[in-house]
């Protein structure tokens, strides 16, 4: 990340122009866009927002325009795997949905899951998935689109449901070993990765725990309304999809190789390419009809573009549609677009004139953890990339950390704590744009029952408040 020392501090007060632009910018298209904000105004909206940044930083404060391009580049470098990831994100999720593997999994998790506790099951189906997938983004465009069918069936809203799963996901992912982001966070707060893990269940599991008892309360004061709706759903799917339970096979296969350890775009591809040989074996009718006739048509039609099945109910119909590929395209716009508007920020020295000011007021671990908290979020926002978030705000704090003498865990909990959970609250970050375009769902619809997410922050804050096992570094 450049921190281009040779640009001229901007005050913190005309830093915040760029993101007032972005944030006027944002309420707007989305007044005006709502769900549809993705193809293209949210884009324009950063992209305009970036401008003011570089026009700023160039012709008021003579800033090199070498140092606004490297930071640029710098942070579309960190993207390149994440767009890789979503792509076959989209490969997957088209090819699990045609071949009949998630309409299985829904109509044999309509049977088996209790309406009364459906919320409750879903956010820990999800956390254990995420777990031991280490990600939250494999387990919402798996297990997590299921559970969105079982929930529809059952009579939940889709916040709801997506809140459940995307609180369960982002749980699991958190502490899990095989995280990215949790061995991002535990390396920039140089800390041994397990004792990072231990040291955010203090946080971790007080957060989770309440949000699990909420989705139990809600499921149990949910309306049961499942009897006819299930038999709709079942009858819907098994009209369209031949319904087998051999074809659990594939997401069995997909947990074996994740057990393997494997990198996650490998195993998205090989499960994306066993869900097209079986789509071909198991649904032939939908091939040709996708295909026109064509069986390799269809399936790479599949695999890239959007496609939408008549199932007889509306509600079935929205579920089964597929995007494929080609529907990441916005998001991956996105992604590029909130590169620049982050790395316009970064090479103007403008973020880390708004750090600075932030960091001014610090005095002890209350002022500390807030702040980092803080500075976690809204990273988030100005960034759109958790990754992008994680590591500024390490950087920005290590030093104040080892300043005030508090052990490097600290850092590390307070940054997962923030930016890792936060991320997919923030409309324009790619976590957000993602589980949103994976789901079905808005950012803005499902973020109030995201409670995880939310109590996770506010959790971390107040355990400092307390002083819970926070140590300081023993000075010699």
């Amino acid at each position: 990340m450049n921190d281009s020392p040779s640009s001229p501090r901007i005050h913190w007060t005309l830093a915040l122009i760029p993101l007032a632009v972005l944030v006027v910018l944002q309420v707007l298209v989305i007044r005006e866009f709502g769900s549809d904000a993705l193809d293209g105004a949210s884009q324009t909206a950063l992209l305009v927002a970036a401008a003011v940044a570089v026009t700023m930083g160039m012709v008021f404060f003579k800033v090199p325009w070498k140092n606004i391009d490297h930071a640029i580049s710098d942070n579309v470098k960190t993207i390149g795997g994440a767009i890789l990831i979503l792509f076959l994100i989209g490969a997957v999720s088209g090819s699990w949905m045609l071949s009949g593997v998630v309409p299985t999994m829904i109509y044999y998790g309509m049977q088996v899951v209790d309406p009364s506790v459906f919320l409750f099951i879903a956010c820990l189906i999800s956390a254990l998935v995420s777990l031991v997938t280490g990600s939250s983004w494999t387990t919402i465009a798996t297990i997590g689109i299921a559970l969105m069918g079982i929930g529809a069936a059952h009579g939940y809203g889709v916040g709801w449901t997506a809140g459940a799963i995307i609180s369960g996901a982002y749980f699991g992912d958190k502490i899990s070993p095989l995280s990215d982001t949790t061995v991002l966070a535990s390396s920039v707060g140089e800390v041994p990765l397990f004792k990072h893990i231990r040291y955010m269940l203090i946080t971790t599991v007080p957060s989770f725990t309440i949000a699990l008892i909420i989705f139990l309360v809600a499921s149990l004061c949910h309306a049961d309304s499942a009897s006819v709706q299930s038999a709709e759903f079942a009858e819907g799917l098994q009209g369209v999809f031949h319904i087998n339970g051999w074809l659990l096979l594939v997401p069995l296969v997909t947990a074996v190789l994740i057990a393997l350890r494997l990198p996650a775009a490998i195993v998205l591809f090989l499960s994306a390419f066993l869900a097209g040989v079986v789509m071909l074996v198991a649904q032939p009718d939908i091939v040709s009809q996708i295909g026109e006739g064509n069986g390799f048509r269809g399936l790479m039609t599949t695999y890239y573009g959007g496609t939408s099945l008549d199932t007889g109910n509306e509600v079935l119909n929205n579920l089964v549609q597929t995007r494929g590929m080609r529907g990441m395209l916005s998001t991956v716009f996105l992604i590029f677009c909130a590169a620049a508007f982050g790395g316009a920020l970064t090479g103007t020295g403008m973020l880390q004139s708004l750090t600075a000011a932030l960091a001014k007021g610090i005095s002890g671990r209350r002022s500390l953890v807030s702040t980092t908290v803080g500075t976690g979020l809204f990273a988030n926002i100005v960034t759109g990339d958790q990754y992008l978030s994680i590591v500024l705000t390490g950087n920005i704090y290590k030093k104040l950390y080892k300043e005030k003498g508090f052990e490097g865990r600290l850092l590390s909990r307070s940054t997962e704590d923030s930016a890792t959970v936060t991320s997919v609250l923030v409309p324009w970050n790619t976590c957000g744009m993602t589980q949103s375009l994976v789901l079905h769902v808005p950012t803005l619809t499902y973020l109030p029952y995201c409670f995880f997410n939310i109590i996770s922050p506010l959790m971390s804050v107040t355990i400092a408040m307390l002083g819970y096992k926070i140590f300081r570094v023993d000075k010699k």
